[in-house]
């Protein structure tokens, strides 16, 4: 009979329950897909007491996590613990120097140091492999370093936070602002302990690191990110965006350009017709535009116990059949160091802004528009009783550059209270 691969699982929260559950239950159908039985040696968690509803009697335990990667009935380290270094590091690091496999879902750790990990992996010959840190159940990683291998991919987008399309989501559809529905999500547990890695757009621009590493053949590059997260989107800005036939979607976009690889993590105005304006709640979407496949939409569950260790699964299954790939999908040494850019690409804006209610104001705003080269596709005062007045201006397609000159320019025109929203119209 076929050896066994034999998995040491690194974390039993949510994620490491339900791998363990899976290979529970489809043990049979796992070993013929495989052609080899899929086995359990080994788990590591905080507490080895606590009832997770699954039986762990069969499966030696460490407390230390270093420990388990050492094993040596352990073929195959998989780290479910997170966190960008620490003990999930150690682990990681000390397995692939003992040639041992790691599968992980650690999108932080990979974001920051997924190329000297992937460079460890070469060099002993093991193999290093994440599908579930990026995008929950869809396999957007295999899609990038196998289905379109063939392309050179232009662009890769998407929404790869659930939590943040769930707080957007539920402000359109109930009326509600973002304090009121950032506050329910967080009863819900929706949100990270630290709510920032969430609504900041920091665990998507990880992910969004990750995709650009893959699709244009670059070493991850997380600091190269330009990140803003939803925090100012109001409910005047979902009303707004939807009159015109938008909605605000939390968007990561990777794309090289002859500047360098563009890579931003923002709110932006979508069509409320595409793709990625009807996809609602908390799921997640990729979109992957190569040049022979054209556009590919991924569309399925981001995060939760069944479709995060589906993916961990499949990694698994890769390494049970033999495929042995490069992390990134090419040799860690062939990644390329380039140049981060702001986006040079034109794209109209809509700006939201608060102007002292006195006479000239409007035309200020115009002119230092004007001077940066920006012209005013609608422009619109909403009414108000106070000295202060809402305005509403939507560009034609500018840069970021020129746009980000403007801003600066009229916070020194004295006409404005507070800073503006300004989100970017993608085309999708």
């Amino acid at each position: 009979m076929t050896n066994p691969l034999r998995l040491g699982i690194a974390g039993l929260g949510t994620v490491g329950t339900g791998v363990v559950r899976i290979i529970q239950t489809h043990a049979e159908m796992l070993a013929q897909r495989a052609g080899r039985p899929v086995e359990i040696t080994a788990v590591s968690a905080r507490s080895k007491e606590k009832d997770r509803g699954i039986p762990l009697g069969d499966y030696a335990w460490e407390d230390d996590l270093v420990d388990l990667a050492s094993r040596d009935d352990v073929d195959v380290l998989v780290e479910l613990i997170g966190g960008d270094a620490g003990p999930a590091k150690q682990a990681a690091e000390k397995a692939l120097l003992a040639g041992k496999d790691v599968v992980t879902a650690n999108k932080a750790m990979l974001a920051l140091h997924g190329q000297a990990l992937a460079e460890a992996a070469e060099a002993a010959g093991a193999v290093l492999r994440f599908e579930a840190a990026v995008a929950g159940g869809i396999p957007c990683v295999k899609a990038l370093t196998e289905g379109l291998a063939g392309n050179e991919i232009k662009r890769v987008l998407g929404v790869m936070n659930g939590t943040c399309n769930y707080i957007l989501t539920r402000m359109e559809q109930a009326g509600l602002p973002y304090e009121e529905v950032f506050a329910e999500a967080e009863s819900l547990g929706y949100l990270e302990a630290d709510p920032t890695l969430d609504v900041g757009g920091i665990d998507a621009g990880h992910k969004l690191a990750l995709l650009a590493a893959i699709a244009f053949g670059t070493q991850p590059n997380f600091d190269g990110l330009a990140i803003e997260g939803i925090e100012r989107v109001a409910i005047e800005d979902i009303r707004h965006a939807a009159d015109m036939g938008f909605r605000i979607k939390l968007l990561g976009v990777a794309q090289m350009t002859g500047r360098g690889l563009v890579q931003r993590m923002s709110p932006c105005l979508v069509p409320a017709g595409s793709p990625l304006g009807q996809l609602q709640g908390a799921t997640n979407m990729v979109v992957i535009e190569g040049d022979a496949s054209g556009q590919i939409v991924l569309r399925g569950a981001g995060a939760g116990e069944g479709p995060t260790a589906s993916a961990v699964l499949s990694d698994v299954m890769d390494i049970a059949r033999g495929t042995r790939l490069s992390t990134f999908g090419q040799p860690a040494i062939a990644l390329r160091k380039v140049r981060s850019a702001m986006s040079s690409v034109p794209a109209p804006y809509y700006l939201r802004m608060t102007l002292i209610d006195k006479p000239g104001a409007l035309a200020k705003i115009a002119t230092v528009l004007g001077d940066a080269g920006i012209s005013i596709d609608r422009m619109r005062q909403m009414d108000h009783e106070e000295a202060l007045a809402p305005v509403l201006i939507v560009t034609h397609r500018t840069t970021r550059i020129a746009l980000d000159e403007a801003l600066d320019a009229m916070a020194g025109t004295g006409v404005m209270q507070g800073d503006p929203v300004a989100l970017r119209i993608e085309a999708v």
